[in-house]
């Protein structure tokens, strides 16, 4: 996986501004809810659950709202028997490769509203499988150089030791350290590299794609206009594309 570009521009990402921090919380809320129907309310025994917390605290979402995320999912209602995981394969603009995940209570009508943002925006909907194969699941902890304090260890010694810990590869972009594991590995690596104090900035499992496609700029500006037009329907919860940085 050397050489794959920085995780976070594999991944649509964005800051959180004050008015979408709503929205985000309540996605999270969504993430919470399928995790604890799932697996149930101990984060120690239920990987999706640790997945949604980890979720939560990188969007800052405060602690007494994640606690009581927990146990609201943990009582049984109408609204979250109906919650389900979706996910979508998608063509965009220049012919990226874009998996959509979501959380929704009604899968027909997600589905169409996504259509439609394709189509709005340049893209289709693809079958089942036709994009899955060209990415990989695998998990992916961000650690950022510059907030190892009080104290720092050196980029090398932090690879050397995610390598001990059992990471697959290790991409640097600047001050950012993407650690890429094996799924069931993430949060054993995570909690060896914190217990020899590396501050770790996310922890999620994430769709890497095996290669990355350029485009023009036109075809570029494009897809920003796609991400952020999927990212404002309630029901997606994560974008990914095979887009070169």
């Amino acid at each position: 996986m050397s050489g794959h570009s920085h995780a976070k521009k594999i991944k649509h990402q964005k800051e959180i501004s004050d008015q979408k921090r709503g929205q985000v919380f309540s996605k999270i809320n969504r993430m919470v809810t399928i995790a604890v129907k799932e697996g149930g309310t101990d984060p120690a025994t239920n990987p999706k659950l640790r997945v949604a917390i980890e979720k939560a605290r990188g969007a800052h979402m405060p602690s007494e709202n994640i606690e009581r995320a927990v146990k609201k999912a943990a009582g049984s209602t109408e609204e979250s028997a109906k919650l389900e995981e979706m996910i979508f394969e998608a063509y965009g603009p220049g012919g990226v490769a874009i998996i959509i995940e979501g959380i929704t209570d009604n899968k027909n009508r997600a589905l169409g509203d996504i259509k439609k943002i394709l189509q709005e925006n340049g893209g289709k909907i693809a079958g089942e499988g036709s994009i899955k194969w060209l990415f990989e699941r695998k998990g992916v902890i961000t650690i950022d150089h510059k907030t190892q304090v009080p104290n720092p260890k050196s980029k090398e010694e932090i690879e050397l030791m995610a390598i001990e810990a059992g990471a697959e590869d290790i991409y640097q972009e600047n001050d950012l350290i993407d650690v890429y594991t094996k799924p069931e590995d993430l949060y054993k690596v995570k909690k060896y590299l914190e217990e020899k104090d590396i501050k770790t900035e996310s922890a999620s499992l994430d769709w890497l794609a095996k290669e990355v496609v350029p485009v023009n700029e036109k075809d570029k500006t494009l897809l920003e206009k796609l991400f952020e037009a999927l990212d404002e329907n309630d029901a997606v919860q994560e974008i990914y594309s095979n887009l070169a940085s």
